[in-house]
């Protein structure tokens, strides 16, 4: 089966930059309409440079899978599965959504990056994995641990600042950790959490377990030391780890076409010999499809897997920013590429679930989201002697 190249903007962008006005592609190329549009316009050239191997037994491949725009494909899946990820993909936008209502009114403390709009990547990933297995998490991260089944009402709270919260609220939305879920804990420094889940799957190595460790971190990390350092290690190694890159396109307000060297994330896997897939990270079966068998090469010996999740995230770099200057059609685009909107509408069109039956699942969501909410504004505020208590060690 011949592999698939998805081509967007960026590529496009790259092709009148570099005066060549061509795109040069590995197999089938898969064009978005706001690239072809612009394809069209400027006279670009799309060349099929070859076709590259699949990469499903040995290391250095690179793979392009799905996009955007094609139908979902639910046949042969369990029914409740498919509900249980269109539940939670509704939970992790709706608590997102909750903050960020919480964070207009100044009852959140600190700063607040959602990723509303790539809720398919943390439910399709997390729902590959084990209880037990290791997660590491950006500063875009309450998805992930929403979807790794960890408790709102706790999440809430940290958010708020609150004593009930996972981290006594000391922690906030850049620091959350639940170690009972296997969350290692977001980070605000970029690329961090890369070493970390490394660390993590050395340590399952050692210990010679079964766990497997996913770091989750955003396509402006890939220009940090800490990547390279963590994807050579652990090919040298041939550690359980995955590497999940939610690629947004944007790191803040800088495009990926501009600061990364290579055409494609994936190629920089290749480079450490390691299989690397490009998916289409607004396909959620997709996306837990790819994770899971990367998971089960890392439980078997096999090693490190990266993994590039083309995104799109709805909202600024945070909330609260007042310039966004990504393009007003490019949002539209991926708005229509909704992840959630594309499951639901496909288990309606299936007969898998009725329009009511959405509606009581959704509304149950809500439910819970703000029983969430109502517990930690009801929860009380941090002792002020206990401002420095589990924050330092040593000699403290």
């Amino acid at each position: 089966m011949m592999e698939k190249a998805l081509i967007t903007e960026a590529e496009v962008r790259d092709a009148i930059s570099d005066g060549s006005f061509t795109i040069l592609v590995n197999g089938e190329p898969i064009i978005t309409p706001l690239a072809a549009s612009s394809i069209e316009e400027h006279g670009i050239k799309v060349v099929q440079s070859g076709v590259s191997s699949s990469g499903s037994s040995g290391g250095g491949c690179v793979t392009c899978v799905g996009c955007p725009d094609e139908p979902l494909d639910i046949s042969g899946r369990d029914t409740q599965f498919l509900v249980d990820l269109l539940s939670m993909m509704f939970r992790v936008r709706g608590f997102e959504v909750a903050m960020g209502v919480l964070f207009r009114e100044k009852r959140l403390v600190g700063f607040l990056h959602l990723s509303i709009g790539q809720e398919a990547i943390a439910v399709g990933a997390c729902s590959a994995l084990n209880q037990d297995d290791y997660l590491t998490l950006t500063h875009r991260g309450h998805g992930q641990m929403v979807a790794k089944g960890s408790d709102l009402k706790r999440m809430a709270a940290e958010l708020l600042g609150k004593k009930t919260g996972y981290c006594q609220g000391k922690g906030g939305s850049v620091h959350l950790a639940d170690f009972s879920q296997g969350v290692l804990g977001a980070n605000g420094i970029i690329g961090a959490g890369i070493v970390i889940a490394t660390g993590a799957a050395m340590s399952a190595k050692i210990r010679k377990s079964s766990q497997v460790a996913l770091s989750f971190f955003g396509d402006g990390a890939v220009n940090q030391g800490a990547f390279h350092e963590g994807l050579n290690y652990a090919s040298a190694q041939k550690l359980p780890v995955i590497f999940v890159c939610e690629n947004n396109q944007y790191a803040v307000s800088t495009e990926t076409s501009f600061s990364c060297s290579t055409s494609t994330i994936t190629e920089r896997g290749k480079a450490y010999g390691m299989p690397a897939i490009q998916v289409d990270g607004q396909n959620v079966l997709l996306v837990h499809d790819t994770v899971q068998q990367a998971a089960q090469r890392a439980r078997s010996g096999g090693g490190p897997t990266l993994i590039e999740c083309i995104t799109y995230r709805y909202r600024g770099h945070w909330e609260g920013e007042t310039t966004d200057l990504r393009p007003e059609s490019e949002k539209a685009l991926w708005k229509e590429r909704d992840p959630i909107e594309r499951l639901k509408n496909e288990l309606i069109s299936q007969n898998v679930l009725t329009v009511a039956k959405v509606d009581e699942i959704y509304n149950g969501v809500v439910q819970e989201i703000a029983d969430a909410v109502r517990f930690a504004e009801e929860s009380p505020w941090p002792a002020q002697e206990q401002v420095l208590q589990n924050v330092l060690s040593g000699g403290c």
